[in-house]
């Protein structure tokens, strides 16, 4: 076969299933607001890594491999912006809502993935790892991209529904600050494991 579909559908539902930037912001995101309030946001979550997979099947892949030192700085940039994020959710509470804060919606969850470099890298080692050689660029990018996209569309809302159901355990309690810092803490460590031992692309 052109592409190894069932053995790339194991390996990215193992990703995709596993902690990583984007499940501990939807976590914090689902714990914080909600699971139903938090739906315009997973979407958006889940249709942003199309962003990545398409550009990368046709050739920016290949641009990233000319121009490294510009990849790497997307990289940390990605890496920055996501433990923005984490800062963010260490300081929320669950049992108060702020006057005005609005819910993160489609748009907002829409760059999480591009900005995720958990997210350039598994896509990459599909492209890379997956692929026979001489399969069209059409084939290939469209199998990767139905992949990932039924496995995000049935695991990313379970990593906000998980939040949202511990969120109803320890709102207003002592407890609250913790699981807030923890889900933080847990977001920044998969970003630094994904730099720097997880293998993002070189």
């Amino acid at each position: 076969m052109p592409v190894a579909t069932t053995s790339f559908l194991i390996f990215a539902a193992s990703q995709v299933g596993t902690p990583g930037p984007a499940n501990m912001v939807l976590l914090g995101t689902g714990a914080r607001f909600g699971f139903r309030a938090a739906l315009p946001f997973v979407a958006g979550v889940i249709l942003g890594k199309q962003l990545i997979i398409w550009p990368l099947g046709f050739g920016l892949l290949q641009l990233a491999e000319q121009a490294p030192t510009a990849f790497a700085v997307l990289k940390y940039a990605s890496a920055a912006y996501i433990c923005w994020l984490a800062w963010k959710i260490a300081n929320l509470r669950l049992s108060h809502q702020d006057a005005g804060e609005a819910v993160p919606g489609f748009w907002a969850g829409l760059v999480v993935h591009p900005l995720n470099p958990k997210a350039w890298a598994m896509t990459i080692a599909g492209f890379t790892g997956f692929v026979a050689a001489g399969t069209s660029v059409l084939s290939a990018t469209l199998t990767i991209a139905l992949v990932l996209l039924t496995c995000q569309v049935v695991l990313h809302p379970i990593w906000t529904f998980a939040g949202d159901r511990i969120a109803r355990v320890v709102a207003g309690r002592p407890a609250e600050k913790y699981l807030m810092w923890t889900l933080a803490g847990l977001t920044v460590a998969s970003v630094l494991f994904v730099l720097f031992g997880g293998g993002t692309h070189q």
